[in-house]
């Protein structure tokens, strides 16, 4: 909010003037809107009905106008914090989570565990070859390919599911009340989506493969630590893949 100067002080500033002729019709007289809401205004402070002189309404319609200007730049303040709240959640590549983000839902979700009993769980997922990508085809490739696989998450996914980038080609999906064994399903139904939509590139069809980890959101874990587990299996994951040539 813009705050005026001490030199300003006994001086009407334009936005009243402009206000006050907002409130007056053709003739110049005070619309009876306009009056209705200076009555209402001097009831609640309290000014006697004789002391209503058009001096005093003038001063009510200055203060009437600041007020509803500052009220619409509060409204705009607030806008602008939620738009800046959302991007420092958001990541810089897609539109879903950071890391930083992540983590915060993944906190609530084990607190969740801890109140009810009922755990989620987590898949860490690792794009294959995106180093491959970015050599061969150029960084700009290597981020649409990204873009590719967060898109096929986001299709085979609820919309109570969570999803977010940790950095560089990981991924993380909370599946909020799911079990081990629901998060592998949903872990091979990507997979499958992957390799029946490849990504095109310059008229070339590449198929992107992903190595993935799952491991409980329950009680008594940080998201660290379930975070490191679950990047754990699925290193394992991708040493087993490169084993069988995918």
């Amino acid at each position: 909010m813009k705050i005026q100067g001490t030199n300003n002080v006994g001086r009407a500033q334009p936005i009243r003037r402009k206000t006050i002729e907002k409130t007056r019709g053709a003739s110049g007289v005070t619309s009876s809107a306009a009056v209705r809401n200076i009555d209402d205004t001097a009831s609640v402070l309290g000014i006697p009905s004789t002391e209503m002189t058009p001096k005093v309404r003038n001063a009510i319609m200055t203060l009437m106008a600041e007020v509803d200007n500052m009220r619409h730049e509060l409204e705009i303040a607030h806008r602008r914090i939620s738009e800046l709240g959302k991007l420092a959640d958001q990541d810089s590549l897609i539109e879903i989570s950071n890391r930083r983000a992540f983590v915060r839902e993944m906190t609530r979700m084990i607190s969740y565990s801890d109140r009810y009993g009922i755990n989620s769980s987590l898949i860490f997922l690792d794009m294959n070859d995106l180093k491959i990508i970015n050599d061969t085809y150029g960084h700009k490739a290597g981020d649409l390919a990204l873009v590719h696989i967060a898109k096929t998450m986001i299709s085979s996914l609820r919309d109570s599911d969570i999803i977010g980038r940790l950095g560089g080609g990981e991924f993380g999906i909370i599946l909020p009340k799911a079990s081990e064994k629901n998060a592998d399903a949903k872990a091979q139904q990507i997979l499958k989506k992957l390799e029946q939509n490849p990504l095109l590139l310059d008229g070339k069809e590449i198929t992107l493969k992903i190595a993935y980890g799952i491991y409980p959101l329950h009680s008594g874990i940080s998201p660290d630590q379930a975070l490191d587990h679950a990047d754990k299996k699925m290193y394992t994951h991708k040493q087993s893949m490169k084993k069988d040539g995918n």
